[in-house]
């Protein structure tokens, strides 16, 4: 799983090839996309390559490789150029600078990075994903090298050819039409990996974090077989992971990777189709989370607030309180904390930090969900979000994205249910749209 074969595989299954190739124009960065068909081991794939300026990607390994050579030859020529060392960020893969050009730039940063992306004609869904995708990166390397993330500059990450791997990502996920991605277990690969920080174990250490809680196998083969760019596309996209599910299949298609292995081919699989099961297990994605649970009878309620805003902040997935009465009369409060696995720890320090409680309790549950998205609706005063839940590809519940529309009403001075209302019926209309066009003449 990289950038490259995960756009590969999204025009093999269908995605126009124009849909990517205006994305990439439309980052407006000097990138280039060059499409053809490869055999990886006896399968026929589509094979996706990113020009910059005249230069193709290569993989990170073989890029590093030549950086070194182009360091050793100028340390052979005595020349000091003011070269800055790489600054933080791993990818799949990396334009290669001709020889005059400075390859140790600064890199970008998220603000620069998400102003170009601001900048594009894609949609304000895709705008979303893609800036989730580069946060997810950046967090794993903020905390990798520990630092912020603020602080983490992409010199890799921000390359164009990564930049153009997560966006086009993002506008051929929306432009599949899908209710829900999942994602089977992940062959990692094996060996070791050269990068900006030196030689490292595969997995390399951005795809570690990024993957925490997800299945990885390593089938033995010596090579990088997940990228972090890789990583952060499925870490953002992917609602869980699991086995093939039960499904009418549509289409499929295979991205290629950049290296052919003997007796193993190296392409992604990207299969569309229906959900076909009845049962309630087959049609909501089943995940585990963890509760985190505390009595509180001391704690000043303005502290409450503010409690329930930073548990929030760091990660938590919900935050509630339910008045209840404790020991000896006193009444108080039950903290409920819902959180994914991985972020337990860290929420019930915070919990023991900003509270009164003595003991946290901790119980992983299982969670059904119905399939969501995020639909853009306009209204007299501008646009809403409205979150969209599925089941098996129908439709059950709606609703009109608080902030946007609490932000609306204060701007143009309207009563906030009426602002809420309007991005109902907007949404409403746009999907009776939508369902006659999409009805066979």
């Amino acid at each position: 799983m990289s950038g490259d074969m995960f756009m590969g595989a999204l025009v093999d299954a269908g995605v126009p090839p124009r849909i990517l190739k205006d994305t990439v124009a439309a980052l407006n960065i000097g990138a280039r996309l060059e499409i053809s068909r490869v055999m990886r081991s006896g399968i026929s794939a589509t094979k996706v390559d990113v020009w910059v300026d005249g230069s193709k990607d290569l993989p990170r390994e073989e890029y590093w490789e030549k950086q070194l050579d182009l360091e050793h030859s100028k340390q052979h020529d005595h020349v000091d150029r003011g070269h800055e060392h790489p600054h933080d960020g791993e990818i799949s893969r990396a334009i290669v600078p001709a020889p005059h050009q400075h390859a140790h730039s600064h890199g970008r940063g998220l603000s620069e990075i998400g102003e170009i992306i601001a900048a594009a004609s894609i949609s304000a869904r895709a705008k979303k994903t893609a800036i989730a995708i580069f946060e997810a990166l950046g967090r794993a390397e903020a905390k990798i090298h520990n630092t912020s993330v603020d602080k983490v500059h992409f010199h890799e990450v921000g390359a164009a050819d990564a930049m153009v791997d997560i966006v086009c990502a993002a506008v051929g996920a929306e432009a599949l039409g899908v209710d829900e991605i999942m994602c089977s277990s992940l062959n990692v690969g094996g060996g070791s990996v050269r990068c900006a920080h030196g030689t490292f174990p595969v997995p390399a250490p951005a795809t570690v974090e990024l993957l925490a809680g997800a299945p990885v196998y390593s089938s033995g083969i010596q090579a990088e077989l997940v990228t972090p760019t890789g990583a952060a596309v499925v870490k953002t996209l992917c609602s869980r992971f699991a086995a093939f599910p039960e499904m009418k299949i549509e289409t499929s298609g295979y991205g290629a990777g950049s290296r052919d292995f003997p007796g193993h081919p190296n392409v992604l699989r990207l299969t569309v189709g229906e959900a076909t099961s009845v049962t309630l297990a087959a049609k909501t994605a089943s995940e585990t989370i963890t509760v985190l649970e505390a009595n509180l009878d001391d704690l000043n309620p303005q502290v409450f607030g503010y409690v329930m805003d930073r548990l929030l902040e760091e990660g938590a997935l919900d935050v509630f309180a339910m008045p209840v009465q404790m020991k000896k009369s006193r009444p108080g409060s039950l903290l409920t904390v819902l959180c994914k696995p991985q972020d337990a720890s860290k929420l019930t320090q915070l919990i023991f930090i900003e509270t009164t409680t003595l003991g946290v309790r901790r119980r992983d549950e299982i969670r059904q969900t119905l399939a969501r998205r995020w639909e853009n609706v306009e209204t007299r005063w501008g646009e809403v979000r409205i979150k969209v839940a599925s089941m098996n590809g129908t439709v059950t519940n709606y609703a009109p994205e608080y902030e946007d529309c609490r932000r609306i009403a204060a701007e143009h001075h309207v009563p906030l249910k009426q602002v809420m209302g309007a991005a109902v019926e907007a949404y409403v209309r746009s999907a009776t749209l939508k369902k006659t066009d999409s009805s066979p003449a």
